[in-house]
């Protein structure tokens, strides 16, 4: 489902389990879409297009909706996790997301599964920077990333 943010275009995609996916037009790792499973979700893309816009409206700081993220291995997905754990108004370093998962020597493994998050905003990869604090590294755009932080009252 194509829709509009502040921040540009966004496509969603859901299935009958959740949003599985949410993508800035033309990002990094934007998926074929054509070989993606559809299912009965028109009401996860609603009420993840309501709350989008809540967010960005400044009266949402936490999604209430079921993600169910496409693809990924068995360590992405652990990565997913854990972005999903970084509240918001906080960041994080990709070094910290290793140590949390337990394989404090995968930062910049850590960085590869952030970077292929195929749900940008709702699992908050915004929220990760360099360990010295740099914005590096976003999928949309470092521009959006600095955007989002901005919403979150935390731009460095």
């Amino acid at each position: 489902m194509p829709i509009h943010t502040p921040l540009g275009p966004m496509t969603l995609l859901a299935n009958e389990h959740g949003l599985c996916g949410a993508w800035f037009e033309h990002q990094k790792h934007f998926p074929n879409l054509q070989h993606l499973p559809w299912g009965p979700s028109q009401s996860w893309l609603v009420k993840a297009k309501t709350q989008l816009a809540e967010y960005f409206a400044g009266t949402r700081q936490h999604f209430e909706l079921p993600l169910t993220p496409i693809g990924g291995t068995g360590f992405q997905h652990q990565v997913w996790r854990a972005l999903a754990m970084i509240p918001f108004g906080k960041f994080t370093s990709y070094a910290d997301i290793a140590r949390f998962i337990g394989k404090p020597q995968s930062a910049r493994a850590v960085g590869m599964a952030v970077g292929r998050n195929p749900l940008g905003i709702f699992l908050p990869c915004h929220r990760v920077v360099a360990s010295n604090g740099a914005l590096t590294g976003y999928a949309g755009g470092l521009d959006r990333k600095r955007a989002l932080l901005k919403i979150e009252g935390t731009l460095l």
